[in-house]
């Protein structure tokens, strides 16, 4: 056993091991985007696709001149999948995040003859396997592709990390979160807020330059008047009242949002308390942080933690819900094993959390999504596990936190950006 277990060790730590299987799992995720049931590309096909049109023929910019769910600068992926034609669109998209997953995987596992951080990397395969289509199939996916790179890099060159976690956020909003944490917690804040504030500059000027004005804004206005939406975790207890029957609750399609919600009693008011209640709860998660750190907690241990609890929060306490938020999950796990590697709070239980999180989204979405919404007990079932998952991770980061705040930290702390010979050994 000791020997195939050494042989698989090295086998992982193989690149040409690791790159056979990302080239499998990538044919097979193009394979269900295609060709697979459930239309998993909709979204890039029938809302990517029109908008870039309509922006081409008429100049008429979502995001610039009129308002959008997503910052204009989500425009710049759609436009690069646009250059293999409208009859190509799906492919040039596919093509678009299986690049940036390429580079994302290059920045992990280095270019030397062995894998350099294999446990990571190969967790990672496995989770887009798991995931299945969606993994491909929404603007999530080039945010997740820039942040798996970026937390790769965040030691070793903070002002790159920063620019492509600040080109996420200006993409959709939640890599922000990553750039949150580090600029909390990390000793190199002054160049992530610095690199984040010149890009952030320049995003703004630029869209100003382009004609917009308040509309630049509308990615936050857009949200406020949103109900709950099916998926989202706060929903769960609703999808069980429709499903018994009565007045109480029932599922419905917004046709201005292009979204599937609940409405129902005390629908409206949990609906308007969840932003702000989402607001108390990522201040509270970065004060806990600003505390655990000034009493001595090694940013090698606090930063996975944090990031994974500000992405868990942005899921669990949130009036939307949608199965592509799982794809977020990819870059903070892939931080928290990477500092475990060099001595940081071991991420096993998350990791495998995420894992199961991932695997019930795609049994949700695509194949079985009407299922849900015709509310068959079976999938209410699993919405409800895979949602009760959710809150379990972020249970555990939370739990994490309040511990990095409570244990006496002794010693000089790690900094983050400094060589791997001072923060443990290297691979």
């Amino acid at each position: 056993m000791n020997r195939w277990g050494a042989v698989l060790r090295d086998t992982a730590a193989r690149p040409w091991a690791l790159w056979s299987v990302f080239v499998i799992v990538h044919a097979w995720l193009w394979v269900l985007n295609l060709t697979g049931p459930g239309f998993p590309l909709g979204d890039v096909e029938w809302a990517y696709l029109p908008w870039v049109e309509q922006g081409l023929s008429s100049g008429d910019w979502r995001g610039i001149d009129t308002a959008w769910v997503y910052p204009y600068v989500a425009l710049a992926p759609m436009l690069l999948a646009y250059l293999a034609g409208p009859e190509a669109y799906a492919e040039g998209w596919l093509t678009l995040v299986t690049v940036l997953n390429a580079a994302a995987l290059l920045c992990l596992s280095g270019t030397g003859a062995r894998v350099r951080l294999a446990a990571a990397a190969w967790w990672w395969m496995l989770f887009l396997a798991l995931l299945g289509p969606i993994a491909f199939g929404r603007i999530d996916s080039i945010t997740a592709a820039l942040a798996v790179a970026a937390v790769t890099l965040l030691e070793r060159r903070p002002g790159i990390a920063a620019a492509l976690l600040a080109v996420g956020a200006w993409i959709k909003i939640w890599p922000g979160a990553l750039l949150l944490a580090a600029a909390v917690v990390s000793r190199q804040r002054a160049a992530v807020i610095g690199v984040t504030a010149a890009l952030s500059t320049l995003v703004v000027v630029g869209g100003l330059a382009l004609g917009g004005g308040a509309e630049l804004l509308s990615p936050i206005t857009e949200q406020v008047g949103r109900g709950l939406q099916v998926e989202a975790v706060v929903t769960t207890p609703w999808l069980w009242a429709a499903l018994a029957g009565g007045q109480s609750a029932a599922v419905y399609y917004d046709d201005t949002l292009f979204t599937f919600q609940v409405t129902g009693d005390g629908v409206d008011a949990v609906a308007a308390a969840m932003t702000p209640l989402l607001a108390v709860a990522v201040a509270t998660l970065v004060l806990l942080a600003v505390v655990a750190h000034h009493r001595g907690a090694e940013p090698i241990r606090l930063l996975p933690v944090l990031s994974l609890a500000l992405v868990a929060a942005l899921v669990v306490v949130n009036k939307v819900g949608s199965p592509q938020f799982a794809v977020w999950l990819a870059a903070p796990i892939v931080l928290g094993l990477l500092m475990h590697h060099r001595r940081g709070v071991p991420f096993a239980v998350p990791a495998a959390l995420a894992l199961a999180i991932v695997t019930l989204t795609q049994v949700i979405y695509p194949v079985l999504y009407g299922q849900l919404l015709s509310l068959q007990p079976a999938m209410l079932v699993v919405i409800s596990v895979r949602n009760a998952l959710w809150a379990v991770l972020l249970g555990w980061a939370v739990f994490h936190l309040i511990r990095l705040v409570r244990e006496p930290h002794t010693g000089a702390r790690d900094r983050l950006g400094a060589p791997p010979r001072q923060l443990g050994a290297s691979s």
